[in-house]
């Protein structure tokens, strides 16, 4: 029987009411104990590193989890993670980054509603997962949720109280569980396993900022940004304009790059990606060094894998090249 780590991280799942709203109190054997028939699937361990609400989780609560994948990683077969569904997304791409390259299956997992609640999704959810990790054709990151399986570098969250919450962010989702079965569709990405060790990281660049552009929005908010951040993770309008009223905005951007800190573009619009070279708005940025496209990653994935770059390396060009190398299907390179 397959050894499986559940991390239990707190989130809805865990949570009950206490007068005040719901707040994390459950333990991983608690919520462990009213899902049936998962003692049937695997040898089932625990190990809390903490217990809170998903919107508290910060970039050292992702190395923290890690850690626990790290110390634990040849004793077990896989491993399932029960967070809060709010910035599950993040986490996910984040430990993408921190642990990359995984033959055995890092699942992450949460629900709607709380165990307690009488329709909680939590249950299936949890079983999905666990019956997910335990199989041999399973790797890497991944979020199990609603009877489907996203890349972890690729889940977003798309609704705040549906049960089919996440969504695969410009890639095909790698399975989709039916009762028992885990169904991969043809063309799914699987990689033979070589028995080769992941590569851990255990730094990240905190100093990471997403500015999404509205209309009017002074380009002088660079400066304000400064003294706080290393990068900026910029949002543009459609396929990737940027204002050009008066040249304040290339300016702007220019010196910030200039300066030594990373820019990274990319769009607002959820689906299909960015593209700088088709409108004269986007074009005289497609080529300014240091100016790195996001291409049609996730806005989740772009900052955990800038943060990761940046705490790797202060080098332009090899902060580059970190950032552009694909891991675990987060880009699609036109």
């Amino acid at each position: 029987m397959r050894r499986i780590l559940l991390i239990a991280t707190g989130g809805t799942i865990a949570s009950t009411e206490d007068g005040s709203g719901l707040a994390p109190t459950m333990t991983g054997p608690e919520l462990a104990r009213q899902v049936p028939l998962l003692d049937t699937l695997c040898e089932l361990d625990f190990t809390q590193p903490m217990n809170i609400d998903s919107t508290n989780m910060r970039p050292r609560d992702w190395l923290e989890i890690a850690r626990c994948v790290r110390e634990a990683y040849d004793d077990y077969d896989g491993f399932v993670i029960l967070h809060g569904t709010d910035t599950m997304a993040y986490t996910a791409a984040a430990l993408s980054y921190l642990v990359r390259g995984s033959e055995k299956p890092i699942v992450l997992t949460g629900s709607q509603q709380p165990m307690a609640n009488p329709f909680t999704d939590a249950k299936l959810n949890i079983y999905h997962s666990v019956l997910y990790a335990c199989d041999e054709a399973s790797r890497d990151v991944s979020v199990v949720f609603g009877g489907k399986v996203i890349c972890g570098t690729r889940a977003h969250k798309q609704r705040t109280m549906s049960f089919n919450a996440f969504t695969s962010m410009n890639f095909p989702s790698l399975a989709y569980i039916r009762g028992n079965r885990i169904v991969r569709p043809a063309g799914s990405p699987l990689v033979e396993k070589d028995g080769r060790a992941p590569c851990f990281s255990d730094t990240l660049d905190e100093r990471v900022i997403v500015l999404k552009l509205t209309p009017e929005l002074p380009a002088s908010i660079f400066d304000l940004l400064r003294r706080d951040y290393d990068a900026i993770i910029l949002e543009t309008f459609g396929i990737g304009g940027i204002p050009d009223h008066d040249g304040s905005y290339r300016e702007a951007i220019f010196d910030w790059v200039d300066s030594g800190r990373t820019l990274v573009v990319t769009t607002q619009v959820p689906e299909e990606g960015l593209d700088l070279g088709v409108y004269e708005v986007g074009h005289a940025y497609a080529q300014k060094a240091g100016i790195l496209k996001g291409d049609d990653m996730s806005t989740e994935a772009l900052v955990a894998k800038t943060m990761w770059a940046l705490g790797q390396t202060r080098d332009p060009a090899e902060v580059a090249r970190l950032f552009y190398e694909p891991i675990n299907c987060d880009r699609t390179s036109r």
